[in-house]
């Protein structure tokens, strides 16, 4: 039984000689990266996550104060329980200070609960419910990369400015697809647009024809893919193979990654329709780091997810409001992450809200043809550009009990 898949990837990434300051617990600062190791969202997070803080660490090199740090990965299968029990044994036992990444919003649920009144923080740069900045927000949590109320409502009002006026949604089969499939719905039919239906289906499903079949005969112009990993992968080809897109259907991919994209090959994927917040491709600074990422073990070959760059994002940010306060609490750090946003510009222009919102732009791109594409990961055309005020859902809205 992979005993968990513990691996515990001792990353011990010991980081300045000089000792770290009183305020800091047991003198190291250690993070976990929660992740997945061995599920559907290996290639998207996983290793790379691991790697991604360790290049946090790496850059933050003890903040000029000889702060030590320690990164440390666990896989949590993707199930609750095994999240739970990891962070739980990091909290009491490994005297671990922050939990960092977390695919899987059910996993992501049950870490927020478990550390909601304890010294660790929780930087759920891949946890995609919006709960957790809303009724299940947390003075110990901050939020980055996307979420389910962001995904569904930027791409659906994409799609609807270029005509996509009816839906039919292939929802994968828990919080994350059933969040996504709610919030692009409540849109569409408050724009004046029609769902015409939805099918589920659990995580990990190999065949969907059925499935197809049912999007292909609803007549709907945009099938939404409400679901990540390899699952959307799976759908995407053996949508080109009933010849969905060939019908004149748009498929537009909530939580597609370009890794994602790679493994779909740009003959099944291109035409594709999806939002990211991060692109390797997009800067100076997104490409030097891209290419930084590539030389990393295990790595060669790859750029990084939006994910795994907000691990990086989210890990050293963490890392510095610490240096900043001299405390490793987490609800001092957190606290010092929305006071100043961070100093890397991966994600843009980007600052953290009360609620614990990481808020900047979120980008709608087309998959490119193959004989658009200069090379490996050349996949992106950028369509349109949602600014980060209209990105994600209005505090307002949220419920999040901390936000008066």
């Amino acid at each position: 039984m992979r005993t968990m898949m513990r691996a515990v990837l001792l990353a011990t990434t010991l980081l300045g000689a000089g000792a770290a300051r009183a305020e800091i617990s047991d003198g190291v600062v250690r993070i976990g990266v929660l992740t997945d190791m061995s599920g559907p969202f290996q290639d998207t997070n996983g290793q790379g996550s691991v790697e991604a803080a360790r290049m946090a660490a790496e850059d933050f090199a003890g903040g000029g104060k000889g702060i030590r740090v320690e990164i440390v990965g666990a896989d949590h299968q993707n199930k609750a329980d095994v999240g739970s029990s990891i962070a739980r044994k990091w909290l009491d036992i490994e005297k671990v200070d922050a939990v960092v990444d977390v695919p899987n919003s059910s996993v992501g649920l049950a870490v927020n609960a478990l550390l909601r009144d304890t010294r660790m923080a929780f930087l759920a740069s891949a946890t995609a419910t919006s709960d957790l900045t809303g009724k299940a927000c947390s003075p110990n949590t901050v939020q980055w990369v996307n979420d389910a109320w962001a995904t569904g409502n930027t791409t659906a009002a994409a799609m609807m400015k270029r005509g996509g006026t009816s839906w039919y949604f292939l929802t994968v089969n828990y919080a994350l697809g059933q969040g996504i499939e709610a919030e692009a719905s409540r849109y569409v039919e408050t724009h004046g647009g029609s769902v015409k239906g939805a099918s589920r289906h659990p995580l990990g499903t190999a065949d969907f024809s059925s499935l197809l079949l049912q999007a292909q005969g609803s007549g709907a112009k945009v099938v939404g893919l409400a679901n990540a990993g390899a699952d959307a992968i799976n759908i995407v080809k053996q949508a080109n193979e009933f010849g969905l897109k060939q019908a004149g259907q748009s498929l537009v991919a909530f939580l597609v990654f370009i890794n994602d994209v790679h493994a779909m090959g740009l003959k099944d994927a291109q035409g594709l329709l999806l939002t990211e917040s991060f692109y390797w491709d997009m800067s100076d600074e997104t490409r030097a780091f891209a290419k930084r990422f590539a030389a990393r073990p295990g790595q060669a070959g790859k750029v990084p997810s939006g994910n795994q760059a907000g691990v990086y994002s989210a890990t050293l940010a963490y890392l510095d409001a610490v240096a900043r306060t001299g405390s490793d609490d987490g609800r001092t750090a957190v606290a010092e992450m929305k006071r100043q946003g961070p100093r890397d510009r991966l994600f843009g222009e980007l600052t953290v809200r009360p609620d614990g919102r990481a808020i900047h732009p979120i980008y709608l791109f087309e998959v490119k043809a193959p004989a658009e594409s200069k090379g490996a990961y050349d996949y992106y055309k950028l369509v349109d550009t949602v600014p980060a005020d209209q990105a994600f859902r209005p505090m307002s809205e949220g419920g999040c009990p901390m936000v008066k």
